[in-house]
């Protein structure tokens, strides 16, 4: 995925608190919809964005749906701008 699609994946706050919830662990949608204030098809909006920037997978088990962080496409990111800032890796 190109880095225009993550940068734009991560300028919502909603969709960066998402990360940070399942930084700690996989959660389904609805217990990631637990910790917000929103419709849960406002919650899987959010994590098709996510999941089209490739920072989230999902893996079905049974009749639920988990999400996962994918950092390799943060670290990803995070080279990209170390080098535009001229950072040593």
């Amino acid at each position: 995925m190109g880095i225009q699609q993550t940068l734009k994946a991560i300028s919502d706050p909603t969709r960066r608190t998402i990360l940070n919830l399942l930084k700690k662990s996989r959660l389904s949608a609805g217990g990631i919809a637990e910790h917000f204030d929103m419709s849960l098809p406002a919650v899987s909006k959010h994590l098709n964005v996510l999941k089209e920037a490739d920072l989230i997978r999902d893996c079905r088990e049974g009749k639920y749906i988990y999400y996962e962080l994918n950092a390799s496409v943060l670290d990803e990111a995070l080279l990209w701008l170390r080098e535009l800032r001229g950072e040593d890796q």
